[in-house]
C-alpha cells in the first residue's frame, strides 16, 4: 500500500510539472461508490482541466481534463488497488453567465489492478479499461458530480465479468 500511494505521488508530480502553466487548472477529487454486486470503492485522484472551449454556442461548450486516480476496492472477501488514467470530455452548460453551472460528461480511459479477481468476479487481467458518463454542478471551485463508471478488458481475455459501479465525487480546483 505504501509503495502505491508513493508511485501516484511521484506520476502526479511529473503529471503536474508537464502540464503546469500559468493557469494551472490542478483539481483534487475524492469519491465514493458501490458496484451493482455492493463492492465499496473509493477514489482519490488529480484533475488537470484543459481549458478549452470547442464547440461554443449559446447553449455552452465542450471542455473536458484528465484524471489520474487511486482506487481502492473492497469486496467481501477480496480487495483490489488500481490506478487509472482517462481523458474525460465535458459539456459545460452557460458557464459565462454565472458562477456555477451544470455539465455532462464522458470518457474512456485506462487502469491497471494489482488483483482481478474480487469476490465472485473474474477480471481476467490487470490491464482494464475505465469508461465513464456522468453529470454535476459546477461552483466556483468546487465540483459535485456523480457518474456511472465501468470497468471491462474489452474481451481481450476470457472471462470478461466486468464491473459497473456508481460513484459520488466531488472536486477542488486550485
Amino acid at each position: 500500500m505504501k509503495r502505491a500511494v508513493l508511485v501516484l505521488i511521484c506520476l502526479a508530480f511529473l503529471w503536474g510539472n508537464a502540464w503546469a502553466e500559468e493557469s494551472a487548472g490542478f483539481g483534487v477529487t475524492l469519491g465514493y461508490g458501490q458496484s451493482q454486486d455492493n463492492i465499496d470503492i473509493y477514489r482519490v485522484g488529480l484533475a488537470k482541466k484543459w481549458n478549452v472551449k470547442w464547440l461554443k454556442n449559446k447553449t455552452g461548450y465542450v471542455d473536458g481534463y484528465f484524471e489520474l486516480s487511486y482506487n481502492h476496492w473492497n469486496g467481501d472477501n477480496d480487495e483490489i488497488n488500481a490506478f487509472a488514467l482517462s481523458p474525460v470530455f465535458v459539456y459545460a452548460f452557460n458557464p459565462s453567465e454565472k458562477n456555477w453551472y451544470p455539465y455532462i460528461e464522458g470518457g474512456i480511459g485506462v487502469a491497471y489492478l494489482d488483483e482481478y479477481k474480487i469476490d465472485s468476479r473474474d477480471l481476467s487481467s490487470n490491464f482494464q479499461f475505465e469508461d465513464r458518463i456522468g453529470a454535476g454542478i459546477r461552483y466556483d471551485n468546487l465540483d459535485f458530480n456523480f457518474r456511472y463508471m465501468h470497468y471491462s478488458n474489452a474481451s481481450l481475455e476470457d472471462p470478461n465479468h466486468g464491473i459497473d459501479i456508481w460513484i459520488g465525487t466531488l472536486a477542488w480546483y486550485f
